[in-house]
């Protein structure tokens, strides 16, 4: 283990996460893990590491952190306008890094959560399996919390040494401009109109982001509770949705009018409050076809 990259300012809500406690989630624990798979599992394997290997999720406002020694990055999901002392560096791509390098983040230019892997992969308190932060549990990652200045964040060895250029095809990126989410209908399918639209609401998180837009037709009662997984679009008494993210509850009892498909979820992770966002109904079949795609991109970064 190296100590590698100092942090000196922490950004908005940056902290550790890996591919989260799905096994947990028959204990009533939120499976948690990183809201862009996509981009962190891609991160990983640009810096040779496993996909599951934990990353930094910064959220709309980087941190700016220092080498404190040689290591090497990837930066992928959203752009937040990543400079190496100074100058503009390549995302979806294995940048090295020197002891002394700055890594600061200019400015958010487009998506809401930019991942930062670390070659070897970063080390931090395991709690039920996972490096994940759960800040409500305050257990995982660097203490259960969000980064803070003077945090310092160490590295294992790195098992590859050929990785620096490697490089994600921009083609075969999920579609991230494109603000309709692929939805599967759900059990309470009455209740959504398909031209539906919305904009994600101020009080919106990483459990769930509330949509404010058209009232959706909902009783207001609760249905009998049974079992959650993220991109479940329930629908409370108030009428305004919530559609689910990676610290979903486990268990629920409100409406669900439709259920986001997993090749949709990197693109919803990557919403911000403010931005405006919609829903198209699709197939199972198609979903398949377009979570194999994604799966065909991430495998080709294997060397």
């Amino acid at each position: 283990m190296t100590e590698v990259l100092r942090v000196t300012e922490p950004g908005l809500f940056t902290t550790i996460q890996d591919l989260g406690r799905p096994h947990a989630i028959a204990s009533g624990v939120t499976p948690g893990g990183a809201m862009d798979r996509f981009a962190h599992s891609a991160a990983n394997l640009l810096v040779g590491n496993n996909p599951g290997a934990a990353t930094l999720e910064c959220t709309v406002v980087g941190p700016d952190l220092v080498a404190a020694h040689h290591c090497v990055v990837a930066i992928t999901g959203a752009d937040l306008d990543p400079r190496v002392d100074g100058a503009q560096v390549q995302m979806w791509s294995a940048i090295p890094l020197a002891a002394g390098d700055a890594l600061k983040f200019g400015g958010r230019r487009s998506g809401a959560r930019a991942y930062i892997a670390i070659a070897g992969g970063i080390v931090g308190d395991r709690w039920l399996g996972s490096l994940s932060t759960n800040v409500m549990a305050e257990r995982g990652g660097m203490h259960g919390r969000p980064l803070a200045a003077g945090d310092v964040i160490s590295a294992a060895e790195p098992t590859e040494r050929r990785i620096v250029g490697r490089s994600v095809d921009p083609n075969r990126l999920p579609p991230y401009a494109a603000h309709s989410l692929h939805v599967i209908a759900g059990p309470h399918a009455g209740h959504l109109s398909p031209d539906a639209a919305f904009v994600i609401g101020p009080d919106s998180n990483r459990m769930g982001y509330r949509l404010q837009g058209p009232r959706l037709d909902a009783s207001g009662e609760e249905v009998l509770s049974f079992g959650l997984v993220a991109g479940a679009l329930q629908v409370p008494g108030s009428g305004m949705p919530i559609l689910l993210m990676a610290d979903h509850p486990t268990a629920g009892g409100y409406p669900v009018v439709a259920t986001v498909i997993s090749a949709s979820m990197p693109v919803a992770a990557q919403l911000a409050p403010g931005d405006e966002v919609g829903f198209a109904e699709t197939s199972i079949d198609a979903a398949l076809k377009m979570r194999a795609a994604q799966r065909e991109a991430i495998e080709s970064l294997v060397s």
